[in-house]
């Protein structure tokens, strides 16, 4: 592992049996996983490049044992490393080996929906996809749908503030959460925010919402369900250049015009998609729009006008409206099955910085050259309507030197995000793999600031250690 992560601590270690033996007594067996074999698959997340075998994992069925183990571990000084489904591409669900992964999956649960008033309550463990599943029946959705969300579930996209192919209109997920009930690391129950609109006081849930586990462990939810549309349809519009497709992005926001979504492919993107889904892509262009408009059927033809006009003024070579509810899911499977698609024909790491979208065009070009330098190929998929990046770095796992150079390559791109005037990250968040670049982003006052928030609620920063704050930043070295 190149990335650095703290030593065990070999007292915890020692005193492992003791640690499961109290652990047995908070859960039922099949809630306890202590074997070798059992632990292995949470040894990762998605960011698969990296692997930690933990303590143990548990997986509580309720609040209240989530509450229990908390409190037992803090009392034992053990750290806990929260999980949802493991979908994290940043290392956020990455274990250590003295640490104890709790798991939500078990809870997974509809609690309440009330489509009078627009929300429903669920357990943190169900997954993304569910919840519109739950009240689709009703001409009801939850908006945010990272890619991920047929298996990520609402815990991990509240930790990274997951957002998706729309939330240029819809935003991501702090646009969509009301209220959390949590757990703090001494075993606290908290409720933040409800089934209203905007809670009184501090805004706690602001602040919950893309912690990545680093202040407690949300095993509630309650969501912002939205009417469907009467419509929507997406249109391919491919390019020649990158350059013309970046610009007409910054055209079609410039213009007032706000479609669902527009998502960009670059030439090794759209061959690799449409080899795997057969989405219809055209095969002669440089880069690649997915833009989609909603509505009546009146807007959608006016929408689809306007954003012809300026595709055509940028050089369209291709525009393709969808013409049936088939095509319209095929060109959507070919986006939503980006990332599985490109792993069938290299390993990747998957970037996620954010820019200006007027700065599109020139970072796609800085983006090309900093990969090449290195020898390595990009393919580039991303939410371009919002400037939230997500440059595939192709390498070979089994190259210790493709591995190093693919993570140098990863880096420079985040840090070109971060000089053009943009963030770190979009809603894949810090984890391990940006930690070290946020004093990039950030100057020793904002850190420090940041993680005296931390130590409110986790004192003893036992919650996901060693995620997001750089370790040579610990609580110890901070200032008086």
């Amino acid at each position: 592992m190149s990335i650095p992560m703290p030593m065990p601590d070999p007292g915890i270690l020692a005193r492992r049996d003791a640690i499961l033996a109290g652990l047995s007594r908070l859960v039922s067996p099949e809630g306890l996983i202590t074997s070798e074999d059992e632990r292995r698959p949470y040894e990762t997340d998605a960011l698969t490049a990296y692997r930690r075998l933990p303590l143990a994992v548990v997986l509580p069925s309720t609040t209240e044992e989530v509450s229990a183990i908390l409190r037992f571990l803090n009392e034992e000084g053990v750290p806990v490393i929260p999980r949802g489904a493991g979908t994290s591409l940043a290392g956020g669900a990455l274990p250590q080996e003295d640490a104890v992964v709790i798991g939500v999956g078990r809870m997974a649960r509809v609690l309440e929906v009330d489509f009078d008033n627009r929300f429903a309550r669920v357990e943190a463990g169900i997954t993304n996809l569910a919840i519109s599943g739950a009240v689709s029946h009703e001409g009801f959705f939850y908006a945010p749908d990272p890619s991920s969300q047929l298996a990520c579930t609402i815990a991990g996209n509240i930790a990274m503030n997951s957002g998706g192919a729309h939330c240029l209109k819809y935003g991501v997920t702090t646009n969509n959460i009301l209220g959390v009930r949590m757990v703090l690391m001494d075993g606290t129950i908290i409720d933040v925010g409800g089934a209203h609109l905007d809670a009184d006081g501090l805004d706690w849930l602001g602040v919950i919402v893309g912690s990545e586990g680093q202040l407690g462990i949300v095993t509630e939810a309650t969501v912002r369900i939205l009417r469907a549309a009467e419509g929507a349809r997406p249109c391919l519009i491919g390019f020649d250049k990158a350059e013309e497709a970046g610009a007409c992005v910054a055209a079609i926001i410039a213009s007032g015009l706000i479609p669902v979504a527009i998502e960009y492919m670059d030439k090794p993107a759209i061959d690799i998609c449409e080899a795997f889904a057969k989405a219809g892509y055209p095969m002669d262009v440089g880069a690649l729009l997915i833009v989609e408009v909603e509505g009546s059927e009146a807007e959608i033809e006016a929408h689809l006008k306007g954003i012809a006009e300026i595709a055509n003024a940028h050089h369209a070579k291709v525009i393709k409206v969808s013409k049936s509810e088939a095509e319209s899911a095929a060109i959507w499977k070919g986006r939503k099955s980006a990332f599985g698609a490109t792993g069938r024909v290299a390993d990747y790491i998957c970037m996620d910085g954010t820019i200006p979208t007027g700065r599109l065009p020139e970072v796609l070009t800085g983006i090309e050259r900093i990969v090449s330098g290195y020898g390595l190929r990009v393919a580039n998929v991303f939410h371009a309507g919002d400037g939230n990046l997500h440059p595939l770095v192709l390498f070979n796992a089994n190259d210790p030197a493709e591995l190093a150079k693919a993570e140098a390559a990863g880096m420079d791109i985040l840090k070109l995000c971060v000089d053009v005037g943009g963030c770190l990250t979009g809603e894949h968040g810090v984890g391990i793999e940006k930690r070290d670049l946020m004093t990039r982003q950030f100057d020793r006052a904002s850190l420090n600031q940041q993680m005296l928030l931390k130590g409110v609620f986790d004192p003893n920063w036992l919650l996901n250690p060693a995620k997001v704050f750089p370790l040579d930043n610990r609580p110890e070295k901070l200032a008086a």
